[in-house]
């Protein structure tokens, strides 16, 4: 029989964060049964956790919208690990996770007490082009906002750490709570520059401390809005330091990304970026979970 978790991600309180659905012990279901799953939960994403099927990663895990296949997922690969950690008692230690993508990635289960926080080391971060004037207008309107809320710090482009986002700066945070997106508009936009996701931020420091806010975006693949995205702040973070945004001490940047509180469902991410010595970025995300409900899972053609 297989287990099945929702959990909410980058939060230690239930009924914020980022809801994933989160089912063990998968192996025997169809594609089909997997989106029907995930269509029922109807949250922004549902992983299904397999057997390894090689020697170079110990799990697999398969992510799916409540519409198709994705290849990647950040805050339902921190409620996965939660989850396991949570249902066989895991000790603190790191694994490699493949993903339905063939991304291996290497995940970090931290415990303290009954604290489990996970970290997530995501793909090298790949920068994609850059949207053109044309492209950039169309979608300012298309997420209900014009030119005049534009940071001027660098350029709206696509950049991925295993699963692409139009990155797009606004001025203040006023100016990203108050986007009012066109869901239509914004699927054309999806074809017609090849990413489905649009990570829309602003920054400010605290303290010395960097922060930022966002919202995500993505209703080509079935998401009118992510709560909390773990595979937007990756490429954040690399975005920032690519254009030298945000100064990079001895070669990393860190800083913690807010989420979802236009939503109603606020959340934390963690974010580290690491230069090497090729001048790669490399990324990971951490964060918190907490069980919303655990129950036993029963799907067509099972009894």
């Amino acid at each position: 029989m297989s287990v099945l978790y929702q959990v909410d991600a980058f939060t230690r309180t239930p009924f914020t964060g980022n809801p994933a659905g989160v089912v063990l012990a998968a192996q025997g279901m169809t594609d089909a049964e997997m989106l029907a799953i995930a269509r029922e939960l109807n949250n922004s994403e549902t992983s299904f956790v397999l057997p390894p099927d090689a020697d170079d990663h110990d799990v697999r895990v398969r992510f799916f919208t409540p519409t198709t296949e994705v290849p990647t997922c950040g805050h339902a690969t921190v409620g996965t690990h939660f989850a396991r950690a949570v249902e066989y008692g895991l000790p603190s230690g790191s694994l490699r996770q493949k993903t339905g993508g063939g991304l291996i990635q290497r995940v970090d289960i931290q415990r303290d007490g009954e604290r489990v926080r996970i970290g997530m080391h995501q793909g090298t971060a790949a920068f994609g082009p850059e949207l053109d004037g044309s492209q950039v207008d169309r979608l300012l309107r298309a997420l209900g906002t014009d030119t005049s809320a534009l940071a001027d710090n660098g350029p709206v482009q696509i950049v991925s750490t295993g699963h692409s986002k139009v990155i797009v700066e606004l001025r203040d945070r006023a100016d990203v709570d108050g986007l009012l997106p066109d869901p239509a508009a914004l699927t054309a936009l999806s074809g017609e520059v090849g990413s489905n996701g649009f990570f829309v931020f602003t920054r400010a420091t605290d303290d010395g401390e960097l922060l930022s806010w966002a919202r995500m975006f993505a209703p080509a693949i079935g998401i009118v809005e992510d709560p909390v995205t773990g595979n937007g702040h990756g490429p954040l973070g690399a975005y920032l330091v690519r254009h030298g945004i945000v100064p990079a001490p001895a070669g990393r940047l860190t800083f913690t990304g807010r989420q979802g509180a236009a939503m109603g469902r606020p959340g934390e991410v963690r974010v580290l970026v690491d230069v090497q010595e090729d001048g790669a970025l490399s990324v990971a995300v951490s964060g918190d979970a907490v069980t919303a409900f655990r129950a036993e899972l029963a799907t067509r053609g099972r009894r």
